[in-house]
């Protein structure tokens, strides 16, 4: 049984990672925003706006049927796919 200390304790830590961490992405999205921006202004075919929609409906797709934990370990280049 947890004492009120160490549970005040974890959950003060925890708070603690947790705003360390939208502090880190909110300076990740101002640092590349203007790059974003740039790349939409420069997107003249509408590749990136295709490959946005075709990843949310992976996504949505994706999200109805449970993934083995073992697909994504047989290739050690699956986290590189989005470079093709």
């Amino acid at each position: 049984m947890q004492t009120l200390v160490s549970q005040l304790t974890t959950s003060f830590a925890d708070d603690a990672i947790e705003l360390v961490k939208g502090f880190g992405k909110m300076i990740v999205h101002l640092a590349t925003a203007p790059i974003e921006r740039i790349a939409n202004a420069c997107d003249v075919g509408g590749v990136l706006a295709r490959r946005q929609s075709a990843r949310r409906l992976r996504a949505t797709m994706n999200a109805h049927r449970p993934r083995s934990p073992w697909k994504r370990a047989l290739s050690p280049f699956a986290s590189l796919h989005h470079l093709t």
